[in-house]
């Protein structure tokens, strides 16, 4: 057992851990487990604080070495759950091989234990399989075997749980209302702070995720909302990941896409070494932005990398192939989604858009088949939402078989529940399809109102292959100035770091070039290694240098002293490692794809090349940004090379490690 004297490092991980300072528990019980291995209650701190700020590596490192603890001390139903943990972070890494092993080494040990708290966990995990694959009677039965587990042992986590599990599995199932009830009945919960941390993080990812499928799009963003609020007062790093990809679905169905752009892209960083599952939904969420703006080649590279990761790229590539004037193409996609076992409010997304393209095929058998499934999981689930799309969908069908009047009503009801959800695209796309309904009436005066309509919401929101539609309609010149295919730049504020190895010509004249390779080679995997942890995302390398964007000024901070500290440490223990100039700098720049741009980059560059070698130098703007827990030198005032203005900078002293 670690020896435990006050104000050291294990008490002080203890301390942090306790109030959910996630980075100091995670720096504090590291550096005790350096000097004194762990015991595996403490191996399970250090593994919940490197989860929460997104080290899933570390965290498994941590419990698997807990586990192997827990069966020397032959407490199986702590091994057992510690293993079950082990497995869902297996999964979340897509390594679903690994992650079927480490369940089966929970459930073995499980199996002779009888009737104890810890089988809720194994019913809970049973469960989760089952929503999965969309076994819904499954998902209700182990939600409820959860759920009583739970209550007969005073578990308010697996009590929690088992409710998510049973709303959940009852809205996939139609019954709306009982399942609705059940979900807001967890959610409170995790509001009340009621359950732990995972719990609550886990509920509030359901819950909202449930909703948004539902089209219950209020409900989902006031869950969005306090799972946000949640996440910053608990310094989580990896949650928001998850929670910043359904907050960006939300804010794109407001019509904010520029925002909606950066917090999924921020969400990427987040991800990318915690939940490759959700890494893929932010890349499709990137993919449905940068289409509703138009740019269809960025739009293809996001459903590209999502389908990559897994994620089904549809129907979000299907309109896009659509809008590229291949309908034949977009059909077929379409077809093979609707193949797989999606569900119906999954076959009900597939569907809607299917109308559209199989009318633009004339294949109308196709289309009414389509919009008479969509009415009867619209019966089924009753969403406003659903409904308006099962409203327009039928409004082309009528279109298309000369029913303009009927196609005006449906229309017109459409726009009205679109309205009400505060969906402005949909609302506009709703109006530009009732004018043409009341052009094919006769009623010239009624259609160009609502084109008139229709054409100032798509210039507001910037959906310019949508605009361009509605003024033809209108009878407008279509201007050469106006883009076919636009790619509005959002301008994020980031804070940027470039890296530069110190002397390196003379370095590479001592070592020779296969020696510089090797150095080199070192060098880059260290720093990568670095950016991943801290949420940085690589946007170029040139040479011996780096340039990377963060998001939180604290994580860019946290990573450059942990790069300089990697080095010092290898240059301490193997003799050598290229000494490091890092430049830090908060600032607005233009966004371009995974490129950024403006004055803002060019004086991050600037201030990079002011740090000398194995320093980390930041602009005054960073120290505002960032919490920094590291000794700051005096703030000093530097002219830049190419800058006017002068900067405030100051160097962030690297402790030894």
């Amino acid at each position: 057992m670690s020896q435990v004297l006050e104000g050291s490092p294990l008490q002080q991980g203890r301390d942090a851990a306790a109030r959910h300072a996630w980075r100091e528990a995670f720096t504090f019980l590291t550096e005790a487990d350096a000097h004194d291995p762990l015991d595996p209650e403490d191996l399970e701190g250090l593994a919940q604080a490197a989860w929460w700020i997104g080290r899933l590596d570390d965290a498994i490192a941590a419990k698997e070495r807990s586990y192997a603890l827990y069966i020397d001390r032959g407490e199986r139903r702590r091994a057992a759950v510690t293993a079950l943990s082990v497995a869902q972070d297996y999964f979340g890494k897509l390594a679903h091989a690994i992650g079927a092993g480490w369940f089966s080494r929970g459930e073995r040990l499980l199996k002779d234990e009888g009737d104890c708290a810890e089988q809720g966990y194994l019913t809970l995990m049973y469960g989760i399989s089952a929503a999965g694959i969309g076994d819904h009677e499954a998902t209700l039965d182990a939600g409820r075997k959860t759920l009583e587990i739970g209550s007969r042992f005073g578990d308010r986590d697996l009590q929690a749980y088992g409710v998510l599990l049973e709303g959940n599995a009852l809205v996939a199932m139609g019954r709306v209302d009982e399942g609705l009830s059940l979900l807001d009945e967890a959610t409170v919960a995790a509001v009340s702070g009621e359950i732990g941390p995972l719990a609550t993080g886990i509920i509030y990812c359901v819950a909202i995720d449930a909703t948004a499928k539902l089209a219950d799009y209020d409900r989902a963003g006031q869950w969005t909302e306090a799972s946000r609020r949640w996440c910053e007062r608990q310094s989580i790093s990896g949650f928001p990941g998850v929670c910043r990809i359904h907050r960006a679905e939300i804010m794109r169905l407001r019509g904010s896409w520029s925002e909606a752009e950066s917090e999924a892209r921020r969400a990427l960083s987040e991800l990318q070494n915690f939940n490759l599952h959700f890494v893929g939904e932010g890349f499709y969420e990137i993919g449905e932005i940068r289409l509703r703006m138009g740019d269809l080649d960025e739009a293809r590279d996001a459903f590209r990398q999502a389908h990559e990761l897994g994620r089904d790229p549809q129907p979000g590539l299907a309109v896009m192939q659509f809008a590229e004037g291949n309908p034949t193409s977009a059909l077929a996609s379409l077809r093979r989604a609707l193949d797989d076992d999606v569900g119906q409010l999954g076959r009900c997304r597939l569907l809607t858009p299917l109308v559209s393209i199989a009318i633009a095929l004339d294949d109308l058998e196709t289309a009414r088949s389509a919009v008479d499934e969509i009415d009867k999981i619209v019966e089924t689930f009753r969403s406003p939402s659903l409904r308006a799309c099962a409203l327009l969908a039928r409004g082309e069908l009528q279109l298309a078989v000369d029913d303009a009047k009927g196609a005006a009503q449906s229309c017109r009801e459409a726009w009205r529940l679109w309205r009400a959800a505060d969906l402005p695209y949909e609302a506009s796309r709703a109006r530009m399809m009732l004018g043409v309904a009341l052009r094919a009436t006769g009623d010239e005066d009624g259609a160009l109102l609502e084109l008139h309509a229709a054409r100032a919401g798509f210039e507001k929101l910037g959906a310019v292959l949508d605009l361009r539609r509605a003024l033809e309609l209108v009878g407008e010149e279509v201007s050469d100035a106006l883009p076919k295919a636009p790619s509005p730049s959002p301008r994020p504020v980031k804070t940027f770091m470039f890296t530069d190895i110190v002397d390196s010509t003379p370095l590479v004249e001592a070592l020779g070039d296969e020696g510089w390779e090797n150095v080199l080679t070192w060098h880059d995997q260290t720093l990568r290694r670095s950016f991943g942890v801290h949420c940085g995302e690589e946007v170029d390398h040139a040479g011996d240098g780096f340039f990377a964007a963060f998001d939180d000024a604290t994580e860019a901070v946290e990573c450059a002293v942990e790069i300089q500290r990697t080095l010092a440490q290898h240059r301490r223990e193997h003799g050598f490692a290229p000494h490091v100039r890092i430049g830090l700098h908060a600032t607005q720049a233009t966004r371009k794809g995974n490129r950024y741009t403006g004055k803002g980059v060019h004086e991050a560059a600037r201030v990079g090349a002011q740090a000398g070698a194995g320093e980390v130098m930041a602009s005054k703007e960073v120290l505002d940004a960032a919490t920094v827990r590291f000794p700051i030198s005096e703030v000093r005032t530097v002219k830049l090379k190419g800058v006017k203005q002068p900067k405030e900078v100051a160097v962030i002293e690297v402790p030894l490690p």
